[in-house]
């Protein structure tokens, strides 16, 4: 450090090393925990991210393997890599959880989620909500004289783009189920 630095007290890095501190900055990652079926395994998990304060974007749970009575619980979080890895050490050493996979990490992975939305309009912007909803490959799937509700499936982020494009033309009501993840290959 040169003694302009020592002596205000400034900074602690080199002026020739000014990129940031990647370890500091937060990632969203999607976890998949294969657990065992049965009461209280959920509210576990769950009380794991409350406790610590680590917030949850996004969970999925259903039972994949009615034979072994095992569920999968997928989460997508963000936080910093340490963080990360705080999370995924911590669920691992709950008893009914099997396995602890972070598919950001392991290799190339599919996301998808569904989405319904409720957008109210007539004349011109119902027309434009329907010519979007084709673009977006969104189904139909109530409608009235006054409201579409639209059914769209795919990347989180493809849901983002629709239902920003949606809310200018009479969004009133999202549901959303959540991320189902998986790896891709073998």
């Amino acid at each position: 450090m040169s003694a302009l630095n020592i002596k205000k007290g400034t900074t602690k890095h080199s002026a020739y090393n000014l990129r940031p501190n990647f370890s500091d900055v937060d990632e969203r990652h999607t976890l998949a925990i294969l657990v065992d079926n049965e009461a209280g395994v959920l509210a576990r998990v769950i009380g794991l991210f409350s406790g610590r304060g680590y917030n949850i974007e996004s969970l999925t749970v259903a039972e994949v393997d009615h034979t072994g009575h095992l569920s999968r619980i997928t989460i997508v979080t963000t936080g910093t890599p340490q963080i990360i890895e705080q999370i995924k050490a911590q669920i691992g050493r709950i008893i009914p959880v099997h396995e602890v996979h972070d598919l950001t990490i392991e290799g190339p992975s599919v996301e998808r989620e569904l989405a319904m939305l409720k957008v109210v309009g007539s004349g011109d912007k119902r027309l434009e909500a329907m010519r979007m909803a084709d673009i977006f490959r969104a189904n139909v799937v109530d409608s009235t004289l006054n409201s579409f509700v639209f059914e769209i499936n795919g990347a989180p982020d493809k849901i983002d783009a629709f239902v920003e494009l949606m809310r200018p033309l009479g969004l009133v009501e999202i549901a959303r189920t959540g991320v189902a993840a998986i790896l891709r290959g073998e």
